[in-house]
């Protein structure tokens, strides 16, 4: 993966936003990041990343992309910001304590004690559960392999972190030097697929991971009969996650399995492409976390009550703060107490749970590979 001069690529979005921007305001009316600080032509103008009193805006975005989809303009406000924070992080600074917590995840993600491959004989797809899946839901972790097996015989499970913290703090030569040795490992040992539940690893698998393909678990799920018996009956809202706004076959394999569960689904503004941020994207809760709050406030307000359904175990956790919010896998793995508020596991035991299914996964393989 080629490391671009984020300086120079950073100078280009800024003089292109800056010169294009009509100032309609269309942008702000959706964002919350943009009606504290400015539209986005202002903004290119005047956070200069060479003035650290400027360092929190960028910072204060959620990268999640709204902005660019309600632009008549098609200005991509997003990866202005992102080469903001390289810029910013190149020159030493942009590390702030609030994001410890974040990097320590990833950290611990990436080590010996979480991390691990286990791949049987002839194996060319493995399922890549990621970090928050399996610590927050070890129970239904393992019903989701044991039902991808049934399907896929040799399927390995990889567990590891993508590097998404790194990468969107602007962290790019971290990020690179796990992933690509990451990706490179897969290929060395003949990998050809990777199905995702996170988000977040579909969004970094599908722009670094090439030749590697891509697919998440949700479209596999909805090609096949569900693995429980049990259908539900209620209304539901469905929140897609704001990496996956331009993803169509997953937000219409998310809403076939709510169809095949017996749910009815009560259509909201903010959905696909017009998706919101929950709040955690970009780390925004490191520096603001008062603007990150405010987005899940929105959702709350916009979901009047209703249950919000996601397919992000990160966006499920932070949004049942504000409503009440179910995982896609909790209907389907765990239909009979799901809507009622499954019991996720909080961290530190998400550690603990997230090494007890390394150890589960290798006795499984050592068992049925002997």
């Amino acid at each position: 993966m080629s490391q671009p001069d984020p300086t120079s690529d950073l100078e280009t979005l800024r003089n292109h936003i800056a010169s294009t921007c009509i100032h309609c305001g269309r942008c702000e009316r959706e964002c919350a990041f943009l009606q504290r600080y400015g539209d986005p032509g202002h903004l290119a103008q005047k956070t200069q990343t060479n003035d650290p009193g400027h360092d929190h805006i960028p910072f204060s975005c959620s990268l999640c992309g709204l902005c660019s989809e309600v632009c008549p303009r098609d200005l991509e406000m997003a990866k202005m910001f992102l080469a903001m924070r390289r810029d910013i992080v190149d020159q030493g600074r942009g590390r702030y304590p609030g994001h410890r917590g974040l990097l320590n995840y990833e950290r611990l993600g990436t080590s010996r004690w979480l991390s691990g491959s286990f791949l049987p004989p002839a194996c060319e797809t493995i399922y890549f559960p990621g970090c928050a899946l399996t610590g927050s839901r070890p129970g239904i972790t393992r019903r989701l392999i044991t039902h991808l097996q049934r399907q896929i015989p040799n399927l390995g499970v990889v567990l590891n972190c993508c590097g998404k913290p790194s990468h969107d703090l602007g962290r790019q030569p971290e990020f690179a030097n796990h992933f690509i040795p990451l990706k490179n490992e897969l290929l060395q040992r003949g990998i050809r697929r990777v199905l995702v539940n996170c988000p977040n690893c579909h969004a970094v698998f599908r722009r670094y991971g090439a030749p590697l393909e891509v697919r998440t678990v949700y479209e596999s799920l909805a090609a096949q009969p569900l693995p429980e018996a049990t259908r539900l009956s209620g209304t539901v809202v469905v929140h897609d996650p704001c990496v996956m706004r331009h993803n169509q076959a997953t937000q219409s394999a998310v809403r076939q399995l709510l169809d095949n569960l017996g749910e009815w689904i009560d259509p909201v503004k903010h959905s696909g492409r017009l998706t919101r941020c929950c709040g955690e994207g970009g780390a925004v809760h490191g520096v603001n976390p008062r603007l990150a709050e405010s987005w899940a406030k929105r959702h709350a307000k916009e979901a009047h009550g209703e249950q919000l359904v996601t397919y992000c175990a990160g966006c499920a956790q932070h949004l049942d703060r504000h409503t009440p919010t179910s995982h896609i896998l909790d209907l389907i793995f765990a239909p009979s107490t799901a809507l009622g508020g499954i019991k996720t596991v909080k961290a530190p035991f998400s550690y603990l749970q997230r090494w007890l299914l390394k150890r589960y996964l290798r006795r499984h393989y050592r068992r049925n590979t002997l």
